[in-house]
């Protein structure tokens, strides 16, 4: 029985060292064009941006920044799945392309989320507790999304 459990042991662990050489590609792009931005695009005030950069950024941009462990796997491909999903929903660094019809459905879904306190994530937030936002945090945020829509819809 010991010798069993030991071989499982050491086939795991090779395992686990062999995917060590799997890495996806950084989601890092140091030619980024930052004209569409969204921080840019809506002139977010400085208080913002940083919330909105260390709660958002990192899954929904063209730039994660990356820690010690998010280059282990498989940890790294649950990062990367993360940040595939992310961008697919939101990429804060193209929101100026968006139409200006999904750029108010998108301010109206991360009102929502975070409100429910969906966003971001629990599994980033345990790692990352910059991220996690407080009440008056979230508060500030949603009240600035809606002046950038009402500002957006007198403008129409």
């Amino acid at each position: 029985m010991k010798s069993k459990f030991k071989k499982v042991g050491i086939a795991l662990f090779l395992v686990l060292i062999a995917i060590q050489f799997y890495q996806p590609a950084l989601n890092h792009n140091s030619e980024q064009d930052y004209t569409d931005d969204f921080l840019v695009t809506t002139n977010a005030p400085n208080n913002i941006s940083k919330l909105i950069q260390a709660s958002c950024y990192d899954c929904h941009s063209n730039n994660s920044k990356y820690l010690w462990y998010d280059y282990i796997q498989p940890a790294r491909m649950f990062v990367e799945t993360h940040i595939t999903n992310g961008k697919k929903e939101l990429n804060f660094n193209e929101f100026g392309s968006y139409s200006n019809r999904k750029q108010q459905s998108k301010l109206e879904a991360i009102s929502k989320q975070i409100i429910s306190s969906e966003m971001p994530l629990s599994s980033y937030t345990i790692l990352h507790r910059d991220a996690v936002l407080n009440e008056t945090q979230k508060q500030e945020i949603i009240t600035w999304f809606n002046s950038i829509k009402e500002n957006s819809l007198s403008k129409n």
